[in-house]
């Protein structure tokens, strides 16, 4: 933590809005990549971006200086993703075995419309991955979901993790390993 920013800390705690959105700006593209990593939605990332500095605001005055604020941030953005995942459990994509109708009015499988012309069609594919990937993740518990995409997606430590979900780094390890097997179990068909 820097000079400047416990400095920061200190005003807003005593009620200095302009403190306090300088906080913010100092943490906020993070907060939200993480939101948007996770939940892979504008607008729920949006409102988790929300939440979490609400929390921070409702909170700062209990900040105590035991660990770096943007990990105390962090952990705030973490359990605002896990409890919004509890909250709201939908699905926000398209099956690829949806019915769709083509020009003459036909109804195929979205995934029957997909070419085997590999460089046309790349960026299908490569949305085809992404949301294999994302279905995949959606698999997973929301630690394990949390942990992977913090350590391949957010490109944390494991001790970083550790400290942001309030747990020992052999937890962390755990709900890694296991993520990354349930992952391999369901992405093995496609990667063949």
């Amino acid at each position: 933590m820097t000079g400047s920013e416990t400095e920061l800390i200190m005003q807003a705690q005593q009620g200095n809005m302009n403190a306090f959105e300088q906080l913010v700006q100092l943490h906020d593209k993070r907060v939200l990549t993480i939101a948007a990593g996770y939940v892979h939605s504008a607008d729920d990332a949006k409102d988790i971006y929300q939440e979490v500095f609400l929390r921070v605001y409702k909170g700062l005055s209990k900040f105590q200086y035991k660990s770096e604020f943007s990990t105390w941030i962090y952990r705030i953005t973490t359990n605002v993703c896990l409890s919004h995942r509890s909250r709201r459990n939908r699905n926000s994509h398209t099956s690829l075995d949806q019915s769709i109708n083509d020009e003459d009015g036909q109804p195929h499988a979205l995934k029957d419309t997909l070419s085997d012309t590999a460089a046309a069609d790349q960026p299908t594919y490569d949305a085809e991955i992404a949301l294999r990937v994302e279905q995949a993740l959606k698999t997973l518990s929301p630690r394990q979901r949390m942990v992977f995409t913090m350590k391949h997606y957010e490109g944390y430590k494991l001790r970083e993790i550790a400290e942001m979900l309030k747990c020992n780094e052999g937890t962390v390890k755990k709900y890694l390993f296991e993520a990354t097997a349930r992952l391999r179990k369901k992405l093995k068909d496609f990667a063949s």
